[in-house]
């Protein structure tokens, strides 16, 4: 059976509370062994070397009554003990007979003896040779085994308080994980039945959870985004073409009823006119669609300030043609940096575009490239009749055409253009008043 992420989530925390447990109670274990080891070792050092000054000044003599003097009245846990050759005991405490190596030097801990009193016990002990027969000191462990006992109860009591606590730790995470994510999984649910108002709720604390909560939500308001946009240009784009293909079908039937050729031929180049109305509001939406969805490795470095005078020289007849004067002014020259060419080009041709249409016969355009704080500007201001500042927010959206411009042939996609590029670089696009006129610009980051 396979366990749910909560279920792991809860066993995790309650393997890594025991282990954490386990890992504290034997690090406290092994210190103490080893601190009182070494309490033991300097312990009978110094009773050696004590015992072993005096054999030095007085010999035997002197070493026999400190011997059996050398355990302090009701300590039974220190042996001080002289042994022969053999092993037995001649004097002191200690076993009667050792089983140990007498010739062996350093500090040792193993049963003195095979006798039945001292097999099982261990025993923390020197042996310095002192003429023909050794000096013996030790210690018995009993006090240190004790500890230990304690500490192994304290083990045990510890691994249960371990599974008891990691079990109620990891139940509270396990939940507090489950409700996050039951969170998460009820939004999505929601955009999976068509329900793209919902929102992740996130809390202050900017946890792993609230990154995803608020990638999740920007991603829902992108497709919420895109979702209006697209029953938009579908409704727009539905009525919009609706006068054109009309007008397509009436002037096709009077082309067929026209006997004349002259007429027949006029009747054609309008059904001609239509059609390339109809293909340019079709490639426009087309031109829209592909600059939101393009790859950015489709990027190239490019010098904008080129860009804008190769299109201010190729746009100067055009102006010359409608009676304006077009002047191209450069304000700064930024680093060449990654741009869409084509897409770029289209946006900058659609603002000239836009401002030959509109303000035709005011005298001047001029295309601007600019550089401040605020990020790069492409812009064209020009001196016609403007935009409101409360239309221009409806300019800008798809089919979005003010009441003084549907006289005019187009179909209100060029502005939306433009802005999906700006989009596309991680820029902006927005109008401004001229005064009088319009300033159409693209801000990209510096």
């Amino acid at each position: 059976m396979r366990l749910s992420v909560t279920a792991r989530i809860a066993l995790l925390s309650i393997a890594l509370a025991l282990a954490s447990n386990l890992a504290l109670v034997s690090f406290l274990w092994r210190q103490t062994q080893d601190v009182a080891l070494a309490a033991t070792k300097r312990e009978m050092i110094e009773q050696s070397d004590a015992l072993l000054m005096i054999w030095r000044q007085g010999g035997l003599k002197a070493l026999i009554p400190a011997v059996k003097g050398a355990r302090p009245p009701g300590d039974n846990s220190l042996l001080v003990a002289i042994v022969d050759d053999e092993g037995r005991r001649l004097v002191g405490d200690a076993p009667a007979q050792l089983s140990v190596a007498l010739g062996r030097a350093g500090f040792r801990v193993a049963p003195l003896s095979t006798d039945a009193d001292w097999a099982d016990r261990d025993i923390g002990f020197l042996i310095h040779p002192i003429g023909r027969y050794w000096l013996l000191t030790g210690s018995k462990l009993d006090v240190i085994e004790a500890e230990q006992t304690a500490i192994e109860r304290a083990l045990a009591l510890a691994i249960t308080l371990s599974l008891a606590l990691g079990v109620g730790a990891g139940l509270v995470l396990a939940r507090y994980v489950a409700s996050r994510l039951d969170r998460i999984a009820g939004v999505i649910e929601a955009a999976g039945d068509g329900d793209l108002s919902q929102r992740v709720p996130t809390l202050a604390g900017g946890d792993a959870f609230d990154r995803l909560a608020s990638e999740l939500n920007a991603m829902l308001d992108k497709i919420a985004r895109l979702m209006t946009e697209l029953r938009v240009v579908t409704d727009s784009l539905a009525h919009d073409l609706r006068s054109p293909l009309a007008r397509l079908r009436t002037k096709t039937e009077q082309a067929l009823l026209v006997a004349d050729p002259d007429q027949r031929d006029a009747a054609l180049s309008g059904l001609l006119v239509e059609t390339d109305l109809v293909m340019r509001m079709l490639t426009t939406v087309i031109e829209i669609s592909r600059s939101e969805s393009v790859s950015r490795d489709r990027f190239t470095s490019l010098a904008l300030a080129e860009l804008v005078e190769e299109i201010g020289e190729l746009y100067e007849p055009v102006a010359d043609e409608a009676g304006m004067t077009l002047t191209v002014a450069i304000d700064d020259r930024p680093h060449p940096r990654p741009i869409h060419r084509e897409l770029m080009t289209q946006a900058i041709t659609n603002l000239v575009d836009n401002a030959l249409k509109h303000a035709a016969g005011t005298g001047s355009l001029v295309l601007r490239l600019s550089e401040n704080v605020h990020g790069i500007a492409i812009q064209v201001e020009d001196r016609g009749s403007g935009i409101p500042a409360d239309q221009r927010e409806q300019a800008i959206k798809r089919f979005g055409r003010l009441d003084r411009a549907r006289s005019t042939p187009g179909a209100g996609l060029g502005l939306s253009l433009i802005e999906a590029v700006a989009r596309l670089h991680e820029g902006r696009f927005e109008l401004a008043d001229n005064a009088p006129g319009l300033i159409a610009r693209i801000v990209l980051p510096a």
